[in-house]
């Protein structure tokens, strides 16, 4: 019996082919895996979220990134585009074209039905083995609930959960707080 083989993408082949196309793509591996739209609460917290650090880090020397900014987790080769990234001090960009940084201080997954399992499991791992990451935001769209997974010293991560509307998340990474009314601001429909 013969077996067909799949054909193995290096990253700058990956670039290339993301760099053209219309739809967003991850890169792990040798694989690209297309992105899916997201739905309306998906997008409202990721704005919430995204204008919420903005405003707070201002006056700052930290940017927050829409999801339309690539990561490149160096030490396994993913290449992922969260819905928020958070780099402090001057971006450390893959090359000239400015669109994959590799330290980031804070990600921020807003979960799908489509996606959730990848994003708390492999990408999950992936995402802590970058060394200037300090805190991961995992946010349900479909109830109230903020995972916060932080970085300790000697690299365990702690969890901390938000699941009220009059929580407060303390970004000690940022040093400030997101309260989660602010994140859920505008979302319909939540359990």
């Amino acid at each position: 019996m013969e077996t067909a083989t799949k054909a193995s993408l290096t990253p700058e082949q990956y670039l290339a082919i993301e760099r053209a196309a219309p739809e967003r793509s991850e890169f792990w591996n040798g694989e690209m895996f297309a992105l899916s739209g997201a739905s309306v609460p998906h997008g409202v917290i990721t704005m919430n979220i995204g204008a919420g650090l903005h405003s707070r880090l201002r006056d700052r020397p930290c940017r927050v990134f829409p999801p339309d900014l690539k990561i490149l987790v160096a030490p396994t080769g993913l290449f992922a585009y969260p819905d928020v990234v958070v780099v402090c001090g001057r971006p450390e960009y893959v090359d000239g074209v400015r669109d994959v940084v590799t330290n980031p201080i804070l990600v921020v997954e807003v979960l799908s039905p489509s996606t959730e399992a990848w994003d708390r499991g492999g990408k999950f791992a992936h995402y802590r083995q970058l060394p200037s990451l300090r805190e991961i935001l995992f946010v349900s769209q479909d109830e109230v609930r903020v995972e916060q997974y932080t970085r300790q010293e000697g690299g365990t991560w702690l969890l901390t959960e938000a699941t009220a509307l009059d929580a407060v998340v303390q970004v000690a990474s940022l040093e400030c707080a997101l309260p989660v009314a602010e994140i859920y601001a505008k979302v319909e429909g939540l359990d």
